[in-house]
């Protein structure tokens, strides 16, 4: 085996820097990986950019990286549901397995998940990698390894439409059309959803969301007030959408989410409630989350959602039936 492992370590703010590190030994119930793709997240941006996400703040060195495939080259000595030789999509979020929320398959909210390229915890932009074997998982022969790494995000637009009930004949509205947008978009369309429109500020993002068979797309323009933006958006759906699914976190994007389902409350005059709600769903949202769902149901239903719980494996089998394509 080789002893290059060239790594990616973020230092700080834009000084992300090459360097060789040494290759880890799995214990007993982790793999060693030859990995072959790593794609960036935006979070790794982020913390290229700005040193931190929320609370998470890079002190020391980090490995960045958390989308990842590759080929199992070693085993641990418990690990039994892999082979040297397979090929396997990572999910970069291991948590303690013993808590309540792990207990009750909600391990997307352990209090003590080690989830890649997340301080002070390291990622996996490396080439060798060790990793818990039962969240590694095999790929079909007919799914690339970049495809592989692609699940990491494919994996947060299901979860959320998942929460969100998405199904036949539902109308959904995405805010936000970059990566975790159209993957959004790709999950809603494959649960066989009636009418879905996405919208962005930027237009060229909007016309990738149109080859991947967006019913509509509505670019946010400043120029319009907020319930402008409403009404125009009301006009695609010929009312209201079921479903609206927020990807982008940013404050007027939320305000947006809410306002779509619940514009008649923001026309009342004493508005400080909701004004309050949403500068905290903002802050929440930085701190710790993926995407926001909003639902218009007798009660107002709001998910702050942490990335996805059990949706890897599963889709595993979208590509391989060609359905995750565009």
């Amino acid at each position: 085996m080789s002893t290059d492992n060239l790594t990616a370590i973020l230092y700080g703010i834009n000084d992300l820097r090459l360097e060789q590190t040494e290759i880890e030994e799995p214990n007993e119930s982790e793999v060693l990986l030859k990995i072959a793709c790593v794609g960036i997240c935006g979070s790794d941006v982020h913390y290229l950019e700005n040193g931190r996400i929320g609370d998470y703040v890079v002190e020391q060195p980090m490995i960045i990286g958390h989308e990842s495939s590759g080929t199992v080259i070693k085993l641990g000595s418990a690990v039994q549901n892999l082979k040297i030789g397979d090929r396997v999509a990572i999910e970069p979020g291991v948590p303690c397995r013993i808590c309540v929320f792990c207990k009750r398959g909600r391990y997307n909210l352990c209090k003590d998940i080690k989830f890649c390229a997340t301080p002070p915890v390291h990622g996996s932009l490396r080439r060798y990698y060790k990793h818990a074997a039962d969240f590694c998982f095999k790929l079909p022969d007919n799914v690339s390894f970049e495809e592989g790494a692609l699940l990491e995000p494919l994996s947060v637009g299901v979860h959320a439409c998942k929460r969100a009930n998405v199904g036949i004949g539902s109308s959904v509205l995405i805010l936000g059309a970059g990566p975790i947008g159209l993957a959004t978009l790709l999950a809603a369309k494959a649960m066989e959803a009636k009418l879905v429109v996405i919208s962005d500020l930027i237009e060229y993002r909007l016309n990738i969301a149109k080859k991947l068979k967006a019913d509509q797309t509505y670019i946010i323009d400043n120029i319009f007030k907020e319930n402008e933006n409403i009404n125009n958006i009301h006009k695609l759906f010929n009312g209201q959408p079921d479903i609206t699914i927020d990807t982008s976190g940013t404050e007027s994007s939320i305000r947006l989410a809410i306002m779509d389902q619940y514009k008649d409350l923001f026309e009342k005059k004493d508005t400080w409630y909701i004004k309050t709600l949403l500068k905290s769903i903002f802050i929440t949202f930085l701190k710790y989350f993926s995407y926001l769902i909003i639902t218009k149901v007798d009660l107002l239903s709001i998910f702050l959602e942490l990335d996805y719980g059990h949706q890897l494996p599963g889709r595993r089998k979208v590509w391989e039936s060609g359905r995750g394509s565009a």
